[in-house]
C-alpha cells in the first residue's frame, strides 16, 4: 500500500519498496511477516528491509515483545503508547493507539497521555506501568519504588519483558523518526505538530503534573 507523502514506493527520506520489488531474501522475510500474526509489513520492517539480516532478526524479537510476554495485552500497549509519546513517534503512536484500545486502554487514558496532562490511570496495575516506563524513559533508570511493585506484581520475567517492550519501542520510534517514515495513506496524524518538535516529549508525573523531570 502506498503511504502518504510517498511518491512510487519512496518514503520522504528512504525508498519503501513494494513486494515486486524485493530481492529473493527480503521477499523470505516479507513473506514470514505476512503469514505471522502481523498480517502485513508496516512501520520500521518497510526501512529495515533493506538490512534483510537485521529485519530477520527484528521482526522475530518485534513479534515476541509485542505477543508473547507475561504482561497483559493492555498494560503492554500502555507501555508501547508511553514509549511512542516520549519519542513523538507519530506513526508508533497512530499503529498502537487503536490497538490500545481495543485491548482495554481507555479512550480517556490515551487522550491524557497525548494531551500531556496527569495521566488518567483506570487502576494500580495501570499506574505502575506507567510510572515505570516513564521513570526508565526519562532517566535510563528506575528507582526501587516504581521497581518493586512491577517485579511483585509480575514477577523477574515480567520485569524483564516489560523493560524489553520499552526498549524495542523505542527502537521503532528511532527508526520511525530518523528515517521519517509516512503514515499509512488516508490516516490522520493524532498528536498534531506537537509530535514533530526537536525534543522529547516530558511525560507528566502520574498524580503530580508539576512534578520536574530528573535532569530537569
Amino acid at each position: 500500500m502506498a503511504e502518504s507523502g510517498s511518491t512510487n514506493g519512496r518514503g520522504r527520506r528512504i525508498s519503501l519498496p513494494e513486494p515486486d520489488q524485493l530481492s529473493a531474501e527480503q521477499k523470505r522475510i516479507y513473506d514470514e511477516v505476512v503469514a505471522g500474526p502481523r498480517g502485513t509489513i508496516v512501520g520500521p520492517l518497510r526501512a529495515v528491509i533493506h538490512s534483510p539480516e537485521l529485519a530477520d532478526r527484528w521482526q522475530k524479537l518485534g513479534e515476541y515483545v509485542r505477543y508473547n510476554t507475561v504482561i497483559p495485552e493492555h498494560l503492554k500497549e500502555l507501555a508501547i503508547l508511553i514509549t511512542a509519546r516520549r519519542w513523538n513517534s507519530e506513526l508508533e503512536w497512530t499503529i498502537h493507539r487503536p490497538i490500545a484500545e481495543k485491548s482495554g486502554v481507555s479512550a480517556c487514558t490515551v487522550d491524557s497521555l497525548r494531551d500531556g496532562v496527569d495521566p488518567d490511570l483506570s487502576g494500580p496495575e495501570e499506574r505502575e506501568i506507567y510510572d515505570f516506563v516513564r521513570e526508565l524513559q526519562t532517566t535510563g533508570r528506575v528507582q526501587d519504588r516504581f521497581y518493586v511493585p512491577i517485579l511483585e506484581r509480575w514477577g523477574e520475567r515480567g520485569i524483564v519483558e516489560l523493560t524489553a517492550v520499552t526498549g524495542y519501542y523505542t527502537m521503532v520510534a528511532m527508526m520511525l523518526n530518523a528515517h521519517d517514515i509516512p503514515l499509512p495513506e488516508g490516516t490522520n496524524p493524532d498528536l498534531g505538530v506537537d509530535a514533530q518538535a526537536d525534543a522529547l516529549y516530558d511525560l507528566p508525573a502520574a498524580g503530580n503534573k508539576t512534578e520536574p523531570l530528573a535532569g530537569q
